[in-house]
């Protein structure tokens, strides 16, 4: 329905119809949907009215009523003009405009009414929206006023703050200013104070004065920019070198009288130095000494306590020295006669154990009496150094000339066990802190033992071992050995001397020295002398199984040459060491090739950019060798064993060796042919040759026969005599009986191929193997 022009509009109608146009159109409902509003609406239709609208409605009702009567009236003038009759087509437009605009009255009169309605409500609307926008303007205009408000206020208190900020920085200021400017007034009162006649160290105010002293110096340092601060600065260490200088010599005079009154208890006691370090040496030189100067302690812990300071570490220090200065004037002579006592009375292993059990002593008991006045300090041992050094220089002293006249390894060795395991090693580690000032003289000591245990050793390895004369006595072998055997059967009891005894004394003294030294040497130096040792007892060993070659027997010299260098390899696998050693040596062979070439013309000495020039090759080669003593024992004992072996097998299967040698011979001699299987075949049989006929074989069958049951056995007694372990007899064995039964074995395959059955067995006689391995297997080795 079109609106009429005279309705106006209003801007809430218009919201609302904008919003339901949108809503229409993004929200459309489903046919379902509308099914169900259709009947909420039929559901609703004929819903009661509320009791307060029942008499509204009759009133409307009987409008209605009067409104009826109107239009039915209206209806019979209506009915009344259609009756009218129309006479022309003018009355016609006339009587159907009036009927039109009767129709027209009739449709839109509730439709006005209820935009009359509508129109009001929405005045009515607008005018509340109007209040509301009324009313938060007056809002916003209120919360404005409120800001501007809260700024002034904020404004306020922050002025406030900077006031009392700035009052506080001013009042830190002068608090700062007023403690700056303290420093640099206390000059004139520490200088009034210290000039004064009555200041000494022992005054109450001294150590205070002090300390407010170095306060002013560290500031005065740290704050070089303040105006006249270098002449302050003068002035103050001015007063602290006099300050310091007297502490010095108070020091110094307490120092003094304390040494005095000792030695003059000393002196009163009416004894030697002897009696005295012998009796009351504690409590005299120590005990008297500690309360003579006790009142230093506070003063000496003060210093310490400062020390971190440049001036009070040299006060510090100069005070160690004056304290040592005095205690060594005091206690070197009673530990010089206490050392000299020592000497004179016990040998050199008592004396070094002796002489360093009472410098210990001493050394502590200093130590304790350091830690009384400088506890601080005792913990650096360089501090005690110009007190210990003296003293322990005279043990060394004493020590060092008979350490050089001292010959026996064993009393070396037991020196070096003292020092390392004793002294070094318990009683430092006890006390490692107190005696830790001695280490280093015993450690000198204990190297000069070292130096002169291997010199020592060196000329007994030359001596001893490497330059032996063997005696008659050191050679007879194996008689020495049957001796050694009866004596063992007579004596119960194990004794190792009767095994010892059957050694080549050489042998012995290498494993002798080589224990002795093991525990007394450095691992490196240990090293060279043992592979020098080894070698050369070796090389000894080697020597005497020439001799004894000669002398008895090669079969006797060979087992006395591989009976020692398995004890000898035995003996020396328990050292954890290797037996090697590099030697570098300088090589100048081949510049001799060089000068002939430079005479010769082809060379040039100076000629650089040539490497043949001689400047260039001037410079020696180096040339290392490696010597392993282990290695080169192995490949000895390695050798003999086969030289053995060989010896053996050939004592034995000569003959038949022989006898394979002269066959081969004469089949490549007199071979004609080869036969299918590349074998030489001789053009005369191998019987009918002069060395071979069927008696000559069994003569050399009956010789080896013979040699198996007489010789084998005595060669399995004399290994049995020489070796004493059954598994090194057997394996030293094994191969001889394998050679033997290989030579059998060629023996009798020639045999088989050159002689009938009978021949083999009725004239040679030639036995089977199996038999012959039985007949090795009864020798007894055990």
């Amino acid at each position: 329905m079109a609106t009429k022009p005279g309705v106006p509009r209003s801007g809430a109608i218009s919201k609302g119809y904008n919003f339901s146009t949108h809503w229409e159109q993004n929200t459309p409902l489903t046919e379902q949907q509308q099914a169900a509003i259709a009947n909420l609406a039929h559901a609703v239709a004929e819903r009661p009215l509320p009791p307060n609208l029942v008499q509204d409605r009759i009133s409307e009702q009987q409008n209605d009523l009067t409104v009826s009567t109107k239009d039915s009236s209206f209806g019979l003038e209506h009915s009344a003009a259609m009756e009218a009759v129309l006479v022309n087509t003018n009355e016609f437009y006339k009587w159907f405009t009036d009927l039109e605009s009767a129709l027209k009255s009739e449709t839109e009169e509730k439709y006005r009414h209820y935009v009359d309605t509508l129109m009001e409500r929405i005045q009515i609307c607008d005018g509340i929206l109007q209040q509301v926008d009324d009313t938060l303007d007056l809002f916003n205009e209120l919360q404005l006023q409120h800001q501007a408000v809260a700024t002034k206020t904020k404004t306020l208190h922050d002025a406030c703050d900077r006031l009392l900020i700035e009052k506080q920085r001013l009042i830190e200021f002068s608090e700062a200013l007023r403690s700056k400017l303290n420093y640099f007034d206390e000059l004139e009162n520490i200088s009034t104070n210290f000039y004064s006649p009555n200041m000494n160290v022992l005054n109450e105010n001294f150590l205070p004065l002090l300390k407010r002293l170095d306060d002013c110096i560290t500031y005065v340092e740290s704050n070089p920019q303040y105006a006249e601060s270098s002449v302050y600065l003068l002035k103050f260490r001015q007063l602290q070198s006099r300050a310091l200088g007297m502490i010095r010599s108070h020091v110094l005079a307490i120092l003094k009288s304390a040494s005095s009154q000792v030695q003059a208890a000393i002196g009163s006691s009416g004894g030697s130095k002897a009696s005295v370090s012998e009796g009351v040496e504690a409590s005299v030189i120590y005990v008297r000494f500690k309360a003579a100067a006790s009142e230093l302690k506070p003063v000496l812990e003060e210093i310490e306590s400062r020390a971190s300071r440049k001036e009070y570490t040299q006060i510090l220090a100069e005070c160690h020295k004056l304290y040592c200065e005095q205690r060594l004037s005091l206690v070197r002579g009673i530990v010089h006669q206490r050392i000299s006592e020592f000497a004179k009375k016990e040998a050199l292993p008592s004396l070094t154990r002796s002489g360093c059990a009472y410098l210990m002593q001493v050394c502590q008991l200093e130590h304790q009496l350091f830690d009384h006045f400088f506890p601080s300090s005792a913990e650096d041992v360089s501090n005690l150094a110009p007190l210990i050094d003296p003293l322990s220089t005279y043990l060394y002293d004493t020590l060092r000339p008979k350490l050089i006249h001292e010959t026996n390894i064993d009393s070396l060795c037991e020196l070096v066990d003292i020092l390392k395991v004793e002294v070094l090693g318990e009683q430092l580690s006890r006390r490692s802190e107190s005696l830790a000032g001695l280490r280093p003289t015993l450690e000198r000591i204990l190297a000069d033992v070292h130096e002169r245990l291997t010199f020592r050793a060196r000329t007994h390895i030359r001596d001893e071992i490497s330059n032996y004369l063997p005696l008659d006595e050191d050679l007879d072998y194996p008689a020495k050995l049957e001796k050694a055997a009866t004596d063992e059967l007579e004596t119960t009891s194990d004794d190792e001397n009767l095994v010892f005894k059957t050694w080549y004394p050489p042998l012995e003294k290498t494993l002798s020295c080589l224990s002795k030294l093991y525990r007394c040497l450095e691992p490196e130096v240990f090293t060279g002398l043992a592979q020098e040792v080894v070698e050369v007892c070796s090389i000894s060993i080697q020597k005497a199984s020439k001799l004894i070659s000669k002398r008895s027997s090669p079969m006797d010299g060979q087992l006395f040459l591989i009976k020692h260098l398995l004890i000898l390899r035995e003996k020396i696998a328990p050292f954890d060491i290797e037996f090697s050693v590099t030697h570098k040596e300088l090589d100048f062979s081949h510049l001799l090739e060089h000068l002939r070439r430079i005479l010769r013309g082809q060379a040039s000495l100076f000629d650089w950019s040539r490497t043949t020039s001689l400047a260039r090759t001037l410079s020696p080669r180096v040339l290392e060798s490696q010597i392993d003593a282990k290695k080169e024992l192995e490949k000895s004992l390695k050798a003999t064993c086969e030289e053995f072996i060989m010896s053996v097998t050939k004592l034995v299967v000569d003959p038949m060796l022989s006898f394979v040698t002269k066959v081969t011979a004469v089949k490549v001699a007199m071979s004609g042919s080869q036969n299918q299987k590349g074998e030489l075949v001789m053009a005369k049989p191998l019987k009918d040759q002069a060395f071979a006929t069927p008696d000559k074989v069994a003569e050399l069958v009956q010789k080896v026969t013979t040699a198996i049951q007489q010789e084998l056995p005595m060669v399995t007694r004399k290994m049995k005599l020489y070796l004493q372990n059954s598994e090194t007899r057997k394996i030293l064995f094994k191969p001889i009986q394998t050679n033997i039964v290989e030579a059998h074995v060629q023996v009798l395959s020639l045999l088989k191929a050159e002689y009938s059955p009978e021949e083999i067995q009725g004239m040679i006689k030639m036995p089977s193997i199996q038999d012959l391995q039985a007949q090795l297997n009864t020798l007894e080795f055990i």
